[in-house]
């Protein structure tokens, strides 16, 4: 347990898209964190926003600093187990962008090591702090649709071009469904907890194409159907969500705009920030339709409750037994997408019992 009025010092680990957009802004937006290393092979790219920080080229060098408190890690998806293991060993507490791992067994094996070591072990699952989830989430959990029976959550976008990065390049843990998988699948989880089975289907639809960029998944709740779907080639007209119930029915038009803001220079406490001006329209069955208001989003908040976490105020965000459950979903979907069939979850009573209200 830190001291509660002693900052935590924070290396980040890779200064890509993850790196530059979400983590290096938010971490340095919250009080009680410094950005004091940020391991990176381009050190002119990274000193050019960040002149205040040292750049080094090996995050071992991170891993042996004893002034480093804290090793966030937003390097290509296949480093993310090896590099939160020597983390986690090395004494440092440790987030792991999504996704958490390539696998069950890998997500299973960072989680023993970060109870050994008593380290807080976290995933970023910033989009749980988005304004189209939030409203969502408010909206079901006030019973206004009274029970919900289908769900759609989409993050569809329109990149007809294969672009030259590790995303989009042919390796393990590389595609949309690994990308954006986990964000819609942790939002799922978080709203209805853990499903009886999922069915999905994959594909690669773009020209020249080496990863899925086409991804959609069916999780079953008894008779309650939620429905993840991402694509690459949506030029527009898909709701970000759908919320259909026995009282009525929700659609959220437009995804939430912190990235959007985070990419124009805005940060967490502007005038503005997390703000939504679409609505949530809700459906009465009667030919009325209601504009609900968004909620402000705060992504940033993620980072505030990690710091409260490592320093013993509070709980752990983003815990990784619910992070081995978000696993489970995105592995059985690959299987099930290979084999045309609904998977069950590979998961014991005691991982399953993760999410609340499972």
């Amino acid at each position: 347990m830190h001291d509660s009025a002693t900052p935590l010092r924070v290396a980040l680990i890779g200064y890509g898209y993850a790196g530059k957009t979400f983590h290096a802004p938010l971490i340095r937006s919250v009080p009680g964190l410094v950005l004091g290393t940020v391991v990176s092979s381009d050190a002119g790219k990274v000193q050019a926003d960040l002149p205040d920080v040292e750049v080094v080229a090996d995050a071992a060098v991170a891993f042996a600093d004893p002034q480093l408190d804290v090793v966030v890690i937003a390097s290509p998806n296949h480093t993310h187990a090896p590099l939160a293991r020597a983390a986690l060993e090395a004494g440092k507490h440790v987030v792991v962008d999504k996704p958490f791992a390539l696998d069950l067994a890998q997500a299973r094996e960072l989680t023993a090591i970060a109870e050994r070591e008593r380290r807080v072990l976290s995933v970023f699952q910033n989009r749980r702090w988005d304004t189209d989830f939030l409203g969502v989430r408010h909206l079901i959990e006030t019973g206004r649709l009274g029970r919900i029976t289908h769900f759609e959550s989409h993050i569809d976008r329109f990149r007809p071009q294969v672009r030259a990065r590790w995303r989009e390049q042919a390796g393990a843990g590389n595609g949309l469904w690994y990308d954006l998988g986990p964000h819609l699948v942790d939002q799922a989880l978080c709203l209805f907890g853990v499903p009886d089975r999922v069915w999905a289907n994959l594909a690669t639809q773009r020209d020249g194409g080496e990863v899925t960029d086409w991804a959609h998944a069916v999780l079953e709740y008894g008779e309650r159907r939620v429905i993840l779907h991402a694509s690459m080639l949506v030029a527009g007209g898909s709701p970000r969500f759908i919320v259909h119930g026995t009282q009525g029915s929700a659609v959220k038009p437009k995804i939430d705009t912190q990235e959007t803001q985070l990419l124009a220079g805005m940060r967490p406490g502007d005038a503005g920030w997390g703000e939504d001006t679409d609505d949530l329209l809700l459906y009465d069955g009667n030919g009325n339709v209601e504009h609900l208001a968004s909620p402000r989003g705060d992504q940033s908040r993620y980072y505030a409750t990690f710091r409260d976490a490592v320093k013993g105020l509070g709980p752990n965000p983003v815990t990784p037994q619910q992070a081995i459950v978000v696993m489970a979903v995105i592995e059985a979907a690959v299987v099930s997408a290979a084999e045309g069939k609904a998977m069950a979850l590979a998961l014991s009573a005691a991982e399953r019992d993760a999410w609340p209200g499972n």
